[in-house]
Parts: structure tokens; C-alpha cells; sequence
């Protein structure tokens, strides 16, 4: 019997750590793929469907292709290679339900039954996200090359913010005290 080589299982860890560390993307194909099995009929053909699909093995062949190759592509791009310019999606608001369009760069939403909407466009050579309303458009936010982002308050002041945690709830805290202070 070999001897434990704890400098081994060092090194095997280490590699580890860096093989599968953080390239978790957002699995497009296979969410696409259980988003069909789920609108194919009602509950008992949709789950002849999820059994089939697991015994020829759909469902594992899209969640590798996925995992090996999409997410990755989607990490290193910064795009998901799946998402597809024209899905809608319905999202339930505090308002309302809003209708949510995959544009090229970005997304288009509308208030269900109202016909005015809003973009949210993505600017890929300034790094910015803009608000686009009755034609007009309103930079919300620049990315940073050092880990911060401008962000444009309700009032009309600009905020730097670091992009973790931290900065994430000093926008939000900032957000909502501008608001209520717009507001008033």
C-alpha cells in the first residue's frame, strides 16, 4: 500500500479550486430546454416528457454542453451566447405585470396593456447602461476598469460605488433616500 503524499492532495485541491471555481453562468439551453417541457401539455405528458428526455439523455447532454462550453463562453464574453433577441417574458410587479423584451442590447419593457414602454440599453463601447424613454435617453450607469460604477442618482447627483456587497447596499440606501426626498 502507497504512502498519504500530503503535498499531492495539496496540489490536487489547489487544481481543483481553479478548475471549478465561480464559471457559473446562467445555463440558457437547459432552462430553455425544461422551459419547452414544461409547456408541452399538462402535468402527466410533461413528465413522460422529463422521463424520456432523462432516459436518452437530453436533459444531461444540454446540461454538459452548458457546463462545458456556454457558461463558459458567457463568462469569458461577458454575453450569453443563448439568449435570444426577441424572448418576452412576463414579470409580476408591485405595479403590475410588465412585459420584459430580450432586445440586441439590451431589454425593452412595457406595463401590461399600456402601449408606452422603456429600454434599458447597453452601450458596449462606453461600458453604460441607459434609460431610454419618449426618445430620450439617460445614462443610468458606467462601469469602471477598477471595480466601481458611476451611478446616476433621482436627483441628479452622480455616485461612485464599488461593485460588491457593500456598494451594492450604500446605492440601494442612496436610491431610496433620494427617492423619498424627490418625492417629497
Amino acid at each position: 500500500m502507497k504512502k498519504f503524499n500530503l503535498k499531492m492532495a495539496a496540489t490536487v485541491m489547489v487544481c481543483g479550486a481553479f478548475l471549478f471555481s465561480s464559471c457559473v453562468g446562467s445555463f440558457g439551453l437547459h432552462s430553455k430546454l425544461v422551459s419547452w417541457n414544461q409547456s408541452v401539455g399538462n402535468k402527466f405528458v410533461n413528465e413522460l416528457v422529463y422521463l424520456a428526455f432523462n432516459i436518452v439523455p437530453v436533459y444531461g447532454v444540454c446540461y454538459l454542453a452548458d457546463a462545458l462550453v456556454i457558461n463558459s463562453i458567457e463568462f469569458w464574453s461577458g454575453s450569453n451566447p443563448m439568449a435570444s433577441v426577441g424572448d418576452m417574458k412576463k414579470v409580476k410587479g408591485e405595479n403590475g405585470n410588465y412585459l420584459v423584451e430580450t432586445l440586441e442590447n439590451g431589454y425593452s419593457i412595457t406595463k401590461e396593456g399600456e402601449t408606452a414602454s422603456m429600454e434599458l440599453i447597453y452601450d458596449k463601447d462606453l461600458n453604460t447602461w441607459n434609460v431610454v424613454a419618449d426618445g430620450v435617453s439617460t445614462e443610468l450607469l458606467q462601469m469602471n476598469n477598477d471595480g466601481t460604477a458611476q451611478m446616476a442618482l433621482p436627483n441628479g447627483e452622480n455616485m461612485t460605488v464599488a461593485l460588491n456587497a457593500q456598494g451594492v447596499a450604500a446605492a440601494r440606501q442612496a436610491t431610496m433616500i433620494n427617492t423619498y426626498y424627490a418625492a417629497r
